[in-house]
């Protein structure tokens, strides 16, 4: 597979919530309150916990390993890579192999960067829309605001504020056609974070060397579209 393809396909787990039905993600509801979320929850007082330790950090930063396993493909694509997640502007993904790419997600959507960087490139005005929505969300929950996605999932918590893993499975039919359920596992911070599809197909993420970022540097608000 060449790099162009590799470059498709990684490129394409990015939006791999973005895009998995644009007309649901756009409908969803972001109005349960923090109390119909814990009632909603498994466990709602370690939720409520891993929510408070999640909201500490305005910003992290982490490296990152993604490991797709396709049913088109024969062997799993892995990548790697850092990024800045900005709970307020959105995040920089980075990929350092099997090649060199970075990307900026926004509310506005997905852009690629060049090596100068400057923006070159945006996914289409569809996917910006999912990948929008979804961004917004998982900035959301990964800021300790997890109610925003209780409207759609059942949520399952189990461990200690320490180490805890939580279990996404939809409770909407729009949303079960696409996705079979998300896993999330980690302590102070997200430590991976594993997508499983309808049709099978997983991506799944793993973050190390995660640090608290209070400001991003002058050229990363530049990219997030700050001033």
């Amino acid at each position: 597979m060449g790099t162009m393809s590799l470059r498709g396909v990684a490129a394409g787990a990015l939006l791999t919530l973005g895009t998995l039905s644009v007309s649901s993600l756009a409908a969803w509801p972001l109005v349960a309150s923090a109390a119909e979320a814990a009632q909603s929850a498994g466990n709602p007082a370690l939720v409520s916990q891993i929510a408070s330790h999640l909201a500490q950090a305005k910003g992290v930063r982490a490296q990152f390993t993604q490991t797709q396993t396709l049913a088109a493909m024969k062997q799993p694509l892995v990548s790697t890579g850092s990024l800045l997640f900005f709970r307020d502007r959105g995040v920089i993904w980075q990929i350092d192999t099997p090649y060199k790419a970075t990307y900026v997600i926004t509310d506005a959507g997905v852009a690629e960067v060049d090596a100068n960087g400057q923006r070159v490139t945006a996914h289409s005005a569809q996917g910006t829309r999912g990948v929008a929505q979804v961004s917004k969300m998982m900035r959301a929950m990964l800021g300790g605001d997890l109610s925003a996605l209780y409207s759609q999932f059942d949520v399952q918590a189990e461990g200690s504020a320490a180490q805890w893993r939580m279990q996404l499975t939809p409770n909407q039919p729009q949303i079960a056609q696409s996705i079979k359920g998300l896993q999330m596992n980690g302590g102070d911070y997200l430590q991976s974070l594993r997508i499983t599809l309808a049709n099978g197909d997983i991506t799944k993420l793993d973050f190390a060397k995660s640090a608290a970022v209070s400001e991003p540097t002058p050229a990363e608000r530049s990219l997030l579209g700050a001033p």
